[in-house]
């Protein structure tokens, strides 16, 4: 069995505080656009047998990992647009955890990758558009206490695109069940 911090966090952990060139943000940017395809080709034709399966004991289903993608994601949607169109706002922050036990996580996994689908669309041509000034925009998160920058949040949600995408990818790779991502 792996190490269950590795099996939580494949790729490592977020870092908070980094500075990030334009290269980064728009490589970051990239991520969060192909997300919902490289999901949907990933796990979209899965049965409930493997949508069903943890990605590690005490974890989430792929099914919940889904559907918390599609919330997570939202929020920070909104919280994109309340950023860029308000003075610094405080965001509502959110209890992934106890969401993610509300019954539509129990749903087929379609319409939240159609969601995410047209979620990125939309904050994806919002990303793509941001200036300089844009970027440096912030929100304040009163559960971290921290002030984000648009910037690191783009960096953020790169992070964890791949980090859920890569929860899914692994338990295939260990299951053999890595045929679905050819």
């Amino acid at each position: 069995m792996q190490d269950i911090e590795a099996l939580r966090f494949p790729i490592g952990d977020f870092v908070y505080g980094q500075s990030f060139t334009d290269d980064d943000t728009k490589q970051h940017i990239a991520v969060i656009d192909e997300l919902p395809v490289k999901l949907t080709e990933s796990v979209g034709k899965w049965g409930d047998d493997r949508l069903d399966t943890p990605y590690r004991p005490g974890g989430w289903t792929v099914r919940q990992l889904v559907h918390h993608v599609a919330d997570s994601h939202m929020n920070a949607y909104v919280r994109t647009k309340l950023a860029l169109t308000e003075l610094n706002p405080t965001i509502s922050p959110y209890e992934e955890g106890e969401w993610a036990k509300l019954p539509d996580s129990e749903l087929p996994i379609a319409p939240s990758l159609v969601l995410l689908k047209s979620l990125h669309l939309r904050w994806v041509t919002i990303l793509e558009s941001l200036t300089d000034a844009d970027l440096q925009r912030t929100y304040y998160h009163p559960g971290s206490q921290r002030t984000f920058a648009i910037r690191e949040v783009i960096a953020l949600y790169a992070w964890h695109s791949e980090h859920h995408y890569q929860h899914a990818f692994r338990l295939a790779e260990r299951n053999g069940w890595e045929e679905k991502y050819v």
